[in-house]
């Protein structure tokens, strides 16, 4: 949702910057930083007629915060499996998990932990996190079973027992 009116008028954005002036323990010309850039500031400034503001044609400043890699709070030994995207490896829908969400790289499927889990299989795959966003068939418990694109990679990945880190 967009706040911003789409009219902003010089008079108005000076306004806000001199309370910022006189009150600055207040940040609302901080809000403003994060949608104008200095460049449109100064276009505002100048200009002494109103200016029409289009939010989507303005690059946000701020930006996302990178994210370490985390220490796992535990590990497990478990077999690992791979799946398809096919009916008889899936049921009547294979493109959709359990969870409703299509299905693509990074997903894994297992019973034994809640949906949204990341784990990391550090032996097969290094520092690529994966999300738990499908399930097995009840009879497999302790399990983990990674989508992969094909039928012929699904197969040809086997069964191995391997340490899992569980975020």
């Amino acid at each position: 949702m967009n706040y911003l009116p789409k009219k902003l008028n010089a008079t108005a954005i000076i306004a806000v910057f001199a309370y910022q002036l006189v009150f600055p323990q207040f940040s609302y010309a901080s809000v403003l930083d994060n949608f104008i850039s200095q460049d449109s500031i100064l276009a505002i400034v100048n200009s002494p007629q109103a200016i029409i503001f289009d939010a989507s044609s303005v690059e946000l400043s701020t930006k996302l915060p990178v994210s370490t890699l985390r220490k796992a709070h535990r590990k497990v030994q478990v077999s690992v499996t791979a799946y398809s995207s096919t009916p008889d490896q899936t049921d009547s829908t294979p493109f959709t998990t359990a969870n409703g969400s299509q299905v693509r790289d990074g997903i894994v499927a297992t019973n034994f932990l809640p949906f949204g889990t990341k784990v990391r299989i550090p032996e097969l795959f290094g520092d690529k996190v994966f999300s738990v966003e499908d399930r097995m068939n009840a009879r497999y418990y302790y399990k983990i079973d990674v989508w992969l694109p094909t039928y012929e990679a699904a197969k040809n990945f086997g069964i191995r027992y391997v340490e899992v880190e569980v975020f």
